[in-house]
């Protein structure tokens, strides 16, 4: 009789294979502009990025200052689909705000 594979210790060993890595994480950044107004910057921050008031807030004031700012750090696919919604949401409204993706 031949012996059977066991396909029990083959799955543990691909388990713990010690060679996987982090995913690449992304972050996700609006970019200041000179129309798209405050007001709605902060409702954005708040909707999408779950920011409170005062954190959306300061961190529109920055954008405005800085001309962008690191909203949040996703991995590649939430990252990418937080700058189409945004994007989306912001030509709905007919405002010509960012949001970019970059390698954290």
């Amino acid at each position: 009789m031949s012996e059977q594979p066991n396909f029990a210790q083959e799955v543990d060993a691909e388990i713990s294979d010690p060679q996987l890595e982090e995913p690449q994480l992304y972050e996700v950044m609006l970019l200041n502009d000179d129309y798209t107004t405050m007001d709605f910057v902060i409702d954005v921050l708040m909707q999408f990025f779950r920011k409170s008031y005062s954190e959306a807030e300061l961190l529109m004031f920055t954008i405005h200052e800085q001309g962008s700012a690191v909203c949040a750090i996703y991995s590649r696919e939430i990252a990418e689909m937080r700058v189409k919604q945004v994007v989306d949401h912001a030509r709905a409204h007919e405002y010509p705000l960012l949001c970019v993706m970059q390698p954290h």
